[in-house]
């Protein structure tokens, strides 16, 4: 039995998203040290703001401004600050319902440990020395005791200089990765420029990447089969938008690959050939990564095209 691999991983993605006008506004106002809410049609003051009303579903626009400080409605506490999170030293997740609001905002609270820390306590805002409309141009909540602030909040036009109308939010995870028994017999089959599946003992079917188990009897698979290394693409798409990082220009082609011998698609880049040319039938064959480590992407083979009733039960 070979060796399960184990690794770390990372998953990443910073989502780009544009802003209405409600969301414009309070973004815009933290950068400016003001911190806006919407109105709704019963009168409760939502912070943070959204658009519609959760209730009756209509347009809300009626904006107001709220107090900075604000009542720790609950709490918990975080002794082991990660990566990117607001503070780097021991803090409190808290909801605070700032003064004026009707609703709790999730931020964190510096306090020197939990006993410090309890529901109904008065904190404010602290913000961040440099601000650029996002939800950490507030830096955290600080202890505010005995200083209570305004109840009721203010109209605001909603209007500022120079607007934020975007914002790029960061998505990551963090984790260790095992793949398991059948497939790390799998990617070491990699680095050896070789393709490896396990047949399932009751439907015979062979499958790649293999899962350990069958995906339709529900059965242990153990049997390796080598695939490949050649395969005909089932099915495809052109891909126009460039993804941040990657050295590939658009447009180009990724598709569903059934290797010769295996019963499962994989993906894999079509390259070598026009995008505009790239068909189902295709004939194509891995083109390696410097190093063998994996395919980098899939060429034609110059074979005539498969027929359709050799895939059909793939695509």
């Amino acid at each position: 039995m070979p060796d399960v691999l184990s690794a770390p991983l990372v998953v990443e993605f910073p989502f780009t998203r544009s802003l209405g006008p409600v969301q414009s506004a309070f973004l815009t106002g933290l950068r400016e040290r003001t911190v806006l809410g919407v109105r709704t049609d019963d009168g409760t003051v939502l912070v943070p703001p959204v658009e519609y009303d959760p209730v009756t579903a209509n347009e809300l626009g009626d904006l107001v401004e709220v107090a900075p400080t604000g009542t720790v409605t609950t709490w918990a506490w975080n002794p082991s600050p990660r990566r990117d999170q607001p503070l780097d030293t021991p803090f409190a997740w808290v909801l605070v319902r700032l003064d004026g609001a009707g609703t709790a905002l999730l931020h964190v609270l510096d306090a020197p440990g939990p006993d410090a820390v309890r529901t109904g306590m008065r904190v404010r805002i602290r913000w961040a020395a440099t601000r650029t409309g996002a939800i950490t141009d507030i830096a955290c909540f600080e202890p505010n005791e005995g200083e209570p602030g305004p109840t009721e909040p203010a109209p605001h036009s909603g209007e500022f200089t120079d607007p934020v109308t975007g914002i790029v939010a960061p998505a990551r995870l963090d984790y260790v990765h095992t793949p398991g028994r059948a497939q790390s017999a799998y990617i070491k089959a990699l680095e050896e420029r070789r393709t490896v599946g396990e047949r399932c003992p009751a439907c015979r079917k062979v499958y790649v990447p293999p899962r350990g188990a069958c995906p339709t009897c529900g059965v242990a698979t153990a049997e390796q089969v080598e695939v490949g290394p050649r395969g005909t693409v089932t099915t495809f798409c052109i891909v126009n938008i460039k993804a941040k990082n990657l050295d590939i220009e658009v447009p180009y082609v990724y598709a569903h690959i059934a290797l010769d011998g295996a019963d499962l698609a994989l993906h894999g880049r079509i390259a070598g050939i026009p995008y505009d040319q790239v068909r189902m039938g295709l004939r194509v064959e891995p083109v390696w990564s410097e190093g063998a480590r994996h395919v980098d992407h899939y060429r034609p083979t110059g074979e005539p095209d498969a027929d359709y009733d050799t895939y059909k039960e793939l695509v």
